[in-house]
């Protein structure tokens, strides 16, 4: 089986598939133009897709009917026709958990630096303007007692809950499409609409996977309806939110905060003037850039893609279904 991997990934992945028999393309270059990765993909039995910048969608799959299986380097697929997939009878590999601890922290790590203004003060010792000691100036606060919004109590969403709760004692209430039983035992979780979600979280995180449905769908109403002490945080998908309706949001101080490390559009333009503002901090989507966290989604990824050469399921498929249609 020919596999095309359209980006580097690290070595244990790429050796497991060789190991397995497999025969792996890597571009000498990486930054290829849609027509030069099109060109690949029509080349191969199966790909390795690393980034969000391609799209796998009707067309992609009318284009390149070789194809019978992708393994995403990645726990989102929002940018794969999963109906399409199904209908084509192929399976869409993804690498949740492995990268779950990883991607929290760096959650935890912006409810924390904006709640303390922690790039605003680094910019100022850069810039050498320390200045005098002010009692009332650029001041944080604390996240002691807060209620913790969950909007996607999954995997990441857990880890993110479980550290604040042990951390600053934080209240969890979450918003899912399904009650997580677990959190609610072992975190004493409280399940509550989404109304009430961002009407009494003190800190808001999103964890949800990206939907279509769901673009933009924390805007100007929905940060109307916060408080005003809140800090929003996104580590899932730029899409969530409308950038600039968050920009009005914190400039009028309707909300305190935000933490991104996710934008809208990604990646985010240099003079956006959110970029200004001294209670927020944005990373340029480094969830999972962790040694661990990064080596587990290549050898999840390779796993996924010698199962499938082996005629076995997807140790973790984004479309599991595509399974039973086949019996």
């Amino acid at each position: 089986m020919k596999v095309f991997v359209n980006k580097r990934i690290p070595e244990v992945g790429i050796q497991m598939l060789k190991d397995a028999g497999l025969e792996v393309f890597i571009p000498e270059h990486e930054n290829l133009s849609h027509n030069e990765w099109l060109n690949y993909c029509k080349s191969h039995d199966a790909i390795l897709s690393v980034g969000g910048e391609f799209k796998y969608d009707k067309d992609f799959f009318a284009e390149c009917p070789n194809i019978k299986a992708i393994a995403l380097y990645s726990v989102g697929f929002d940018h794969v026709d999963i109906k399409e997939a199904n209908h084509r009878n192929i399976p869409v590999g993804n690498t949740p958990d492995v990268l779950s601890k990883a991607t929290s922290d760096v959650a935890f790590l912006l409810m924390q630096s904006v709640a303390r203004r922690a790039s605003y003060n680094f910019e100022k010792v850069k810039s050498g303007n320390w200045g005098d000691f002010d009692p009332l100036h650029a001041l944080g606060q604390e996240l002691y007692g807060k209620t913790l919004g969950v909007f996607g109590l999954g995997r990441i969403g857990f880890e993110m809950a479980k550290k604040s709760q042990k951390a600053f004692d934080m209240n969890i209430i979450y918003h899912n499409r399904h009650q997580n039983k677990e959190a609610e035992e072992e975190l004493n979780a409280t399940y509550v609409s989404f109304e009430e979600l961002i009407s009494q979280s003190d800190v808001l995180s999103i964890h949800a996977n990206f939907i279509p449905e769901q673009k933009e769908l924390f805007n100007s109403l929905v940060f109307e309806k916060m408080k005003e002490n809140a800090i929003f945080i996104n580590t899932a998908r730029g899409g969530f939110h409308n950038q600039k309706d968050l920009y009005n949001a914190l400039a009028e101080k309707k909300i305190w905060g935000a933490g991104l490390d996710v934008t809208n559009p990604e990646p985010i333009f240099k003079d956006d003037p959110i970029l200004e503002l001294s209670n927020v901090c944005v990373l340029p989507h480094i969830g999972s850039a962790t040694i661990e966290a990064r080596n587990g989604m290549a050898k999840l990824a390779a796993e996924n893609l010698i199962a499938f050469s082996k005629g076995e399921k997807m140790q973790a498929c984004a479309n599991p279904e595509v399974y039973s249609q086949n019996l």
